[in-house]
């Protein structure tokens, strides 16, 4: 039986921090589901549409990896899927508060899910998709921080809601 584990997350846009992640679930699970939540509440950059496209070409060399969305809790997403693993990342003590009150709620809604907490590299445990979206707004370099075709499409999504960027170096 193999073990599949799913990231949940918004991932506008999916980071080097994010990737970084995957690759450690990647030494322990077998498979790994990055599922997209679709939660218009959380008002995000990229449409739906456009954050599968992003991390698909991010996964595209990741033979045990695929990319879905979900729109409703996790935990029923996951019973739908007949998942037990969740992979969430820590990047700072501030981040574990939070972590752990969703870690629990998911349990007490399904007690079969297992939250499994993973650390990033401490070169990318401040990056985060808010950080990355406010430093390309304002025209700086986030060519560290995410894959080359995000930086290209953070800077079209921002010229084409008007705001002059410029142009990742090739």
């Amino acid at each position: 039986m193999s073990k599949i584990a799913i990231y949940p997350g918004t991932f506008d846009p999916i980071t080097n921090g994010h990737l970084d992640l995957l690759a450690r679930a990647e030494q322990i699970f077998d498979q790994v589901v990055i599922a997209i939540s679709d939660n218009p509440r959380k008002k995000p950059l990229f449409a739906t549409e456009e954050r599968i496209q992003l991390l698909e070409e991010a996964v595209a060399d990741r033979p045990h990896v695929t990319v879905d969305c979900f729109n409703d809790l996790l935990v029923n997403y996951m019973a739908r899927k007949g998942l037990r693993f969740v992979i969430r990342g820590l990047r700072a003590v501030s981040d574990f508060e939070y972590e752990f009150q969703l870690a629990s709620a998911n349990r007490r809604l399904d007690s079969n899910v297992e939250t499994i907490f993973l650390t990033p590299l401490e070169t990318n445990y401040f990056v985060s998709s808010s950080l990355v979206r406010e430093i390309s707004y304002y025209q700086g370099d986030v060519s560290s921080f995410v894959p080359k075709h995000v930086e290209r499409a953070l800077a079209l999504k921002w010229a084409s809601m008007g705001r002059e960027t410029a142009e990742p170096a090739e």
